[in-house]
């Protein structure tokens, strides 16, 4: 075994042990980790689908919002996964996906739109907490898309330093198929697709997928029906 890929192992059982010791994994899921360094970020995604088909129901467990789970995640954190998401206050990832304290990274900015200090914080989730799974979330009726789509079709700047977001979605209207409420989606999700392809620039976060310590998919969140599309 050469030395990266038992830097990736160690790294793996380390994060393994810990959702472990938090609930999410079962001890053949520990096992697994040692082979298949991908488990994590699977069990990851697992959680995450089961966690919003409760949301859609209705049917919320509200988990690790106890007075003993404060006192666990006080010294240390073991997040499952990392949400970039958008800062709309409709799209709150620990409810969409029915998780509490201590069990999302979240990140969000209008649009999901990336700078450095973004990007260094996905960075940290990846270097220092070992989180194996990055999920890039956009939403239906996003404002941030809504108002670049304006913007392009007065041909007038937004207003004050709301231009930097629409200078980062404005890709996102020209990959937009269709037409009406059809075409908004096809743009959002095009925006985040065009999010997970600018987090290339990341030669840390790029590293960690080449190594496959992190994967990274893109999700679509229905406000009405409580749904989340991952995207292939």
């Amino acid at each position: 075994m050469s030395s990266s890929a038992s830097v990736t192992r160690r790294v793996f059982l380390r994060q393994a042990a810990l959702l472990a010791a938090a609930g999410y994994l079962l001890p053949s899921a520990v096992a697994r980790a040692a082979t298949d360094p991908q488990s994590l970020a699977e069990q990851a995604l697992a959680t995450l689908r089961a966690g919003n088909l409760r949301f859609q129901q209705g049917r919320l467990q509200h988990p690790h919002e106890t007075l003993q789970r404060r006192h666990e995640i006080v010294r240390r954190q073991a997040p499952l996964a990392t949400v970039l998401a958008c800062s709309d206050s409709r799209e709150s990832p620990e409810l969409i996906f029915d998780q509490g304290l201590g069990d999302l990274f979240v990140v969000r900015t209008a649009g999901h739109v990336l700078d450095d200090a973004v990007v260094g914080t996905l960075e940290y989730a990846v270097q220092e907490l070992q989180v194996p799974l990055l999920v890039v979330m956009g939403h239906q009726s996003c404002g941030a898309v809504a108002a670049t789509l304006q913007s392009v079709e007065s041909t007038r700047l937004a207003a004050g330093q709301m231009e930097t977001l629409v200078d980062a979605i404005r890709p996102a209207v020209l990959l937009g198929q269709g037409a009406g409420e059809a075409r908004f989606t096809s743009i959002v999700q095009a925006n985040v697709r065009l999010t997970m392809e600018r987090l290339a620039n990341s030669r840390l976060l790029l590293e960690a997928v080449a190594q496959q310590r992190l994967r990274i998919v893109g999700a679509y969140y229905e406000l009405e029906s409580g749904i989340v599309q991952f995207l292939a």
